[in-house]
């Protein structure tokens, strides 16, 4: 019997990786390709979105000639993509201007206009988004408002599932259920585009793209995508999902009491729901599982890993590269100095908003801070506390789950944080439970792959598919001292937030910012 593979191509943020696997979910081939993101203004983050869908087929073409296995025998391919990504496309499907990333904040005045409209109860009870700066809502608004040049031309607004998939092949523009949420404009229950608010921000349903189950077969790679990747014209081409849709399923979150956190270049825990639910906080937001009839509970961390690569380049002395000049891993020397320092950094905190607040505080003018520093504190101290300020925003949203009334049993941990016992043993003493990393460690490429696979008929379901594919590599025990010593910690933290927040300091230092 010839053996049979599965394709998953995840375009990030910051760079797009392709990786092939068998059905018993080994790696037979693996690639990268990076590329940046452009700030042209404060709090504006764009993108190139054809050299990132390049990007991402220089990335699959590399992954098919490491692999050395016959193209005929990939049975689909499937994408994992960050989500809330504005592209903007005519009738012939050229851009008409580069992506607004979801980490653009320049919309804060169109947030404000949405909410002369609409209370933020009555949108969180119809979308289950806590509104705020992220989502595609404010950003069309903008477009229309700040760009009627750019607006006038407009045929769809899309996300990078849709244009990825159209690149390779597949006619039209198919947008899966858990990106839909994302513009702000979704009823995840109605399942469908709400026609109170198109109706109140004066929004056209024909702008938006089709909404599509995750791994349903939409096309086939095209011969221009044949050609510049390898893989056989005609391969099939399924919808997959939002790259924390895809990791969930890649770290087999398919049932209750199981809960997700990727440490990417943003921030995500994820909880499976079998039910529908709203947060009754309004603080947590709620997506479509990539298992159709099912969705997810989900905080987002608007800076999470990229925080940590910050400090690395510009305030350790290590910059940018991966190895210092003997040759050592960057990392694992961060990794050394942590090690040499208590938990809880002797007393310091570090609130990692730089890139504004998210799940639970939904703030756009929160900024980082370091508080607590003394002369005694030396570059350990302060690389602990940034580790462990990264990690405590996630604890934020475990508490806001657990005040939801939803169970927590386990942590799934992935992402390249994961590379650091380190921090995995923090994460487990911080969240005080069970903290487990798997052995695909990269989950949403491998859950973009168990979407393919479901699409091309490998799999019946979703859960096959993380039942023949997924499995635990470490588990990660609490340690009862430190999780003392970190219960003090968060107490410090959240007075920490609070004191900046009620007293105005977040907003008069985002005023000031302004200017620059």
């Amino acid at each position: 019997m010839r053996e049979t593979y599965l394709t998953g191509i995840d375009i990030g943020t910051a760079g797009a990786k392709a990786s092939i696997f068998d059905l018993k979910g080994n790696v037979v081939g693996s690639a990268y390709k990076g590329y940046r993101c452009e700030y042209p203004k404060p709090n504006w983050v764009e993108q190139d979105a054809h050299h990132i869908v390049s990007s991402g087929m220089e990335a699959a073409g590399d992954a098919l000639a490491q692999s050395r296995i016959d193209p005929g025998r990939v049975a689909s391919i499937s994408f994992s993509t960050q989500r809330c990504c504005t592209i903007c496309i005519d009738h012939s499907g050229s851009l008409l201007r580069p992506l607004i990333s979801w980490q653009d904040n320049r919309t804060a005045a169109e947030v404000k206009d949405i909410l002369q409209k609409i209370t933020l109860e009555r949108y969180y009870d119809i979308t289950c988004m806590p509104l705020n700066t992220t989502w595609m809502i404010s950003k069309i608004l903008w477009l229309r408002k700040h760009e009627p040049q750019v607006f006038e031309k407009i045929y769809k607004i899309i996300q990078l599932q849709d244009f990825t998939l159209h690149a390779w092949g597949v006619d039209g523009y198919y947008n899966d259920l858990s990106d839909a949420g994302f513009y702000g404009l979704w009823d995840p229950y109605g399942m469908d585009w709400n026609d109170e608010i198109l109706d109140l921000v004066k929004i056209d349903r024909a702008i938006l793209p089709e909404p599509t189950p995750s791994g349903t077969k939409v096309g086939a790679v095209s011969k221009r995508a044949s050609e510049k990747t390898g893989f056989m014209e005609g391969t099939p081409l399924c919808v997959g999902a939002g790259d924390q849709n895809c990791a969930a399923v890649g770290a087999g979150v398919v049932e209750n009491g199981l809960l997700s956190v990727s440490l990417g270049t943003a921030g995500a825990t994820v909880v499976y729901l079998n039910q529908p639910f709203r947060d009754p906080q309004r603080m947590a937001m709620v997506t479509h599982h990539v298992e159709q009839g099912r969705w997810q509970l989900e905080g987002y961390q608007a800076a999470a890993g990229s925080v940590y690569r910050w400090f690395k380049n510009e305030m350790t002395g290590l910059g940018d590269a991966p190895e210092d000049v003997s040759g050592k891993d960057a990392y694992g020397i961060l990794d050394e100095w942590i090690s040499q320092v208590p938990a809880g950094a002797k007393g310091l905190v570090f609130l990692p908003y730089l890139a504004s607040a998210g799940t639970p505080r939904w703030n756009s003018e929160a900024r980082g801070v370091l508080a607590g520093l003394t002369l005694s504190h030396d570059k350990g101290c302060v690389a602990r506390s940034i580790m462990e300020g990264i990690s405590m925003e996630v604890r934020d949203m475990i508490e806001t789950f657990r005040r939801a009334g939803i169970g927590i049993d386990h942590v799934r941990i992935m992402g390249g944080a994961t590379k650091s016992p380190v921090w995995n043993q923090m994460q487990a003493d911080i969240y005080n439970r069970p903290v487990q990393t798997l052995k695909t460690s990269d989950a949403a490429v491998f859950g973009a792959a168990i979407c393919g696979g479901v699409g091309a008929g490998i799999f019946k379901d979703m859960k096959e598919g993380v039942s023949a594919l997924v499995s635990i590599d470490k588990e990660y025990r609490p340690r009862k001292e430190n999780v003392k010593i970190y219960d003090e910690l968060y107490h410090n933290y959240c007075l920490a937030y609070e004191g900046m927040d009620e007293k105005g300091v977040f907003h008069s230092m985002a005023k000031m910012q302004e200017q620059y």
